[in-house]
Formats: C-alpha cells, sequence, structure tokens
C-alpha cells in the first residue's frame, strides 16, 4: 500500500513523464508547487518507489521514470479523466454529420480522424463478415461470359466479385436469377449462404436457367466470402513520430505486426467489451513491450460488432485519450443502430 507522499509522488513523475518525455530528478520535483516535502523526503520516497518496482531508472539519466507496475497503478487509480475538448467533439460530430450510409466508410474515416486528433496509431476492426446478412445482390454483366456480383450486407458491407458465366446464359436468365436470389437471399446470414444455394436456389433455377447445375456453382463460389473481421488503420507510422522509439530494431519489429494487421488484430480481439487498457508486457508480444493498447468496443443496439482501438507508447496520454475513445465509441454506436436498426 502506497503513502500518500508516494502516491503524490507517483502521480507527478507519470504526468510529467507523459508531458515531456524526460525521466523526473529529485531536484525537478522540489519545484513543483504541489509537492512541499523536502529533497531529502523526496529522494527517500523515490527510492522506496523504485524498490515497489513503480519507477525505475533509466541508463541515460539519473532522473527516473515510470514502470509497467507504475503506469498500471496510475491509471487504476490515480487518473484524472479530461472532459472532451468541444473542438473534438464537433470534429467527431462532423464525421457522422455527413449522410454515410456504409458502415465500412464510416469506421474507416473513424479511424482516420482518431489518428489525427491523437497523433497515435487508430486501429478498427469491422464486424466480421460472417455475421452480417445479405441485404441485396446485384449482377453487372461485363461482357457475353463475365459479370460482377456485388454483394450488399445488412450493415452495409459491400463485396465485389468477378465471375464467369457458363455459356449460352441470356440476359433475361440472369435477370430471372437475381431475383430469385434477392427473393430467397435477403436476410440470410452469409455464412448459410451456399446451404441455401445448394438446397433451394438450386431447385429453382432449374426451372428457369439451362446450364442451372453449373451456375449453382458458380455462385456457390461467387458467395464465398472470408469470415474474419475487416482491419482499418489510421495514422499507421505515427508510432515513427514519438521521441520513445528510438530503437530500429524494435520499430521494425512493432512495424511489421502493424502491416501483417493479423498480430494487432487478434490482440484486439481478445479484449473484453468496454474500454481496456493493456500496458506494454500485458500484451503478451515482445514487440509490444514499450506500448500501450487501449481499446472501446462498439454495436449496434445491444450486439457489440466491433472494436476500436489506439496503439501508442507506454507514456500515452490516459487522462486525454480514454475519455475521447469513450466518446467516439458511444457515438459511433449511437449512428450506426439509427442507421441499421431503422434501415
Amino acid at each position: 500500500m502506497l503513502t500518500d507522499r508516494q502516491v503524490l509522488i507517483l502521480q507527478v513523475i507519470v504526468d510529467d513523464f507523459i508531458r515531456y518525455a524526460l525521466p523526473v530528478g529529485s531536484r525537478s520535483l522540489s519545484k513543483k508547487e504541489e509537492i512541499s516535502f523536502s529533497s531529502a523526503t523526496i529522494r527517500n520516497e523515490m527510492a522506496d518507489l523504485e524498490e515497489l518496482g513503480f519507477i525505475e531508472k533509466t541508463h541515460t539519466s539519473s532522473g527516473r521514470i515510470p514502470s509497467e507496475k507504475g503506469y498500471r497503478y496510475y491509471v487504476d487509480h490515480l487518473l484524472a479523466p479530461q472532459k472532451v475538448k468541444t473542438a473534438d467533439v464537433q470534429i467527431i460530430k462532423s464525421i457522422y454529420a455527413e449522410r454515410i450510409y456504409e458502415l465500412e466508410k464510416i469506421v474507416q474515416k473513424s479511424a482516420r480522424i482518431l489518428s489525427e486528433m491523437t497523433s497515435y496509431t487508430s486501429i478498427v476492426l469491422g464486424p466480421a463478415v460472417k455475421d452480417n446478412r445479405l441485404r441485396r445482390l446485384q449482377i453487372v454483366p461485363l461482357n457475353a461470359d463475365t459479370a460482377i456480383a456485388i454483394i450488399v450486407t445488412d450493415t452495409g458491407h459491400v463485396e465485389n466479385r468477378t465471375f464467369h458465366f457458363p455459356a449460352n446464359i441470356s440476359p433475361g436468365e440472369v435477370e430471372k436469377m437475381v431475383n430469385i436470389l434477392n427473393e430467397r437471399l435477403a436476410g440470410v446470414p452469409l455464412v448459410d449462404l451456399n446451404a441455401k444455394i445448394y438446397k433451394e436456389i438450386a431447385v429453382l433455377l432449374r426451372q428457369h436457367i439451362q446450364n442451372y447445375d453449373l451456375m449453382t456453382e458458380v455462385l456457390a463460389e461467387t458467395f464465398k466470402i472470408p469470415s474474419n473481421e475487416k482491419v482499418f488503420f489510421g495514422g499507421k507510422t505515427n508510432m515513427l513520430k514519438q521521441p520513445d522509439f528510438t530503437d530500429l530494431d524494435k520499430v521494425r519489429g512493432l512495424m511489421a505486426m502493424i502491416e501483417q494487421e493479423e498480430g494487432i488484430s487478434e490482440m484486439i480481439r481478445r479484449n473484453p467489451e468496454g474500454i481496456n487498457v493493456k500496458i506494454g508486457r500485458e500484451n503478451n508480444n515482445s514487440v509490444m513491450e514499450n506500448c500501450s493498447l487501449i481499446t472501446a468496443t462498439y454495436s449496434i443496439g445491444a450486439e457489440k460488432i466491433g472494436t476500436i482501438a489506439l496503439l501508442g507508447p507506454t507514456r500515452m496520454e490516459y487522462s486525454r485519450v480514454i475519455p475521447l475513445l469513450k466518446f467516439i465509441s458511444a457515438d459511433m454506436s449511437a449512428v450506426l443502430t439509427t442507421l441499421y436498426q431503422n434501415d
């Protein structure tokens, strides 16, 4: 259990290091208005905090910086969330004031705006496509034997697939096929489309299309959609601008993980609903030792459909970005609920 003096000194060290990215010494602490102890007392308390693992020495300075344990204590017990600035509120509201009807575009824009507002890397996981339902299908012929299938889901996800017609299918047959598909498949989960095509659609196509068996196979292949969620990034290279990342090997490893996407998305996916803060080694990945990952879920009604996250140094401005992430995820949920539950 930390004493009141130790708590105050830890808070000032964390706040100072977040603000200036410089180790904090007892001399600079003694000049702070909120600290009225003697230099000897400050040194003794800092020594105790170091022994307890809340602060640590750096190789290049006699000052101290917060440890992972120190940041965790700060986030859990000392954080004073800032009110979201009016200018930030207006920027966020402006995203949703535009009449955007596709979830992906809303998500993409949210990721970009969030990274610009924080100077960190933002990552947004869209809903897993397998959880979507078909809203409508459109087929656009390109030539005599090739067409594009435009698949639109209930959350505005759009998939474009090029496929080849069997020989001798007529424009009239294509129109009948599209009508059948939209009538019978609208509202069906994408994961169930293939079973529905083979069990029900094939029987109907047989009545209207000459090469119905080949067309059934083509449709089944066309409706094979990846089941994992899409990942959207904002400010992928923002980490390179942080003074914390001067070790090129660590930066390379971090950037490689971001580029590969799967590692970071899996890390985000593991977090439970609500706001979560993982600091340094809590992320269980060696390239994340100097990073914090803050995640917030967003939803349509009561159903969680995705996660929005910020990746930054452990020296993140937690008091600002946590309320900001809460605000943007709540606003995003409200807009998506209005858009898709009333659709």
